[in-house]
């Protein structure tokens, strides 16, 4: 999703629709209010594409209810590119038409399943808590050499390694065994490493929770900066390949 425009959660709910999660209460849905860049109503979807079967419409400015969020078709809207969906009611809308206070999930996943990172077996220095805790403080706009083009090294360098073994993201995407891969999903936990294939290198970043990662380049080269998996597919024309746990080349 553009990075340059911050969503904000506003109003409760505001469509008649009865509200089930499974796996999950109303306590933790999530707020906002569909916003459509002509003021026409938002189409509500029986799944999440663009090609479903319309069951219904939401009028520009309602305030709804978001029970739960997924994944789905890529969707140009007010609020940049994405493909996250939200659940409101009977049917699922765009979250890119949808003001929610964020550029990742508010919501809990529609399939009420929750991915974890985690280190055991890998022989990582840290854990995945620990990892993300010092790439936070690896945070930078100025542009330093030392992470100019260097994803890889980068990830391996959070996790207590001074690279990663791999020639290059997209290879190490290759080496790693498919028992620590989770190809497709982007339901990323914290620590977890995303990776991305290009005609060149590809790319890779570590999730730092809640939609969000940390990423060099992505805003200037050299710099070290909040992004999200959207934001990489738009500004760099990458091919999302899915998310792996912590899992390095030098230390197999």
């Amino acid at each position: 999703m553009n990075m340059g425009i911050v969503k904000r959660v506003a109003g409760v709910a505001g469509i008649a629709a009865a509200i089930a999660v499974v796996g999950a209460s109303p306590a933790f849905a999530a707020t906002g209010t569909v916003h459509t860049d002509s003021g026409a109503a938002l189409t509500v979807r029986a799944s999440a594409s663009t090609s479903a079967a319309s069951v219904g419409t939401i009028a520009d400015g309602t305030a709804v209810t978001i029970t739960c969020q997924t994944n789905g078709s890529t969707v140009d809207g007010k609020y940049g590119t994405s493909d996250i969906w939200d659940k409101v009611g009977n049917g699922y809308i765009s979250d890119a038409y949808v003001y929610t206070g964020s550029d990742g999930r508010v919501a809990p996943d529609c399939d009420g399943t929750t991915q974890t990172c985690s280190t055991a077996g890998l022989g990582d220095h840290k854990t995945c808590d620990e990892a993300v805790a010092y790439a936070k403080t690896r945070i930078h706009t100025n542009n330093i050499d030392s992470y100019d083009g260097w994803c890889d090294r980068i990830n391996a360098q959070n996790y207590g390694f001074s690279a990663s073994g791999s020639e290059t993201a997209y290879i190490h995407w290759t080496q790693i065994p498919s028992s620590y891969k989770h190809p497709g999903d982007y339901q990323v936990p914290a620590g977890g490493l995303a990776f991305f294939k290009s005609s060149g290198a590809g790319h890779t970043m570590i999730s730092i929770g809640g939609g969000e990662f940390l990423s060099n380049d992505i805003h200037g080269a050299g710099s070290y900066t909040k992004t999200t998996i959207a934001e990489i597919k738009q500004k760099w024309g990458q091919t999302y390949l899915g998310w792996s746990q912590p899992w390095f080349k030098v230390n197999h």
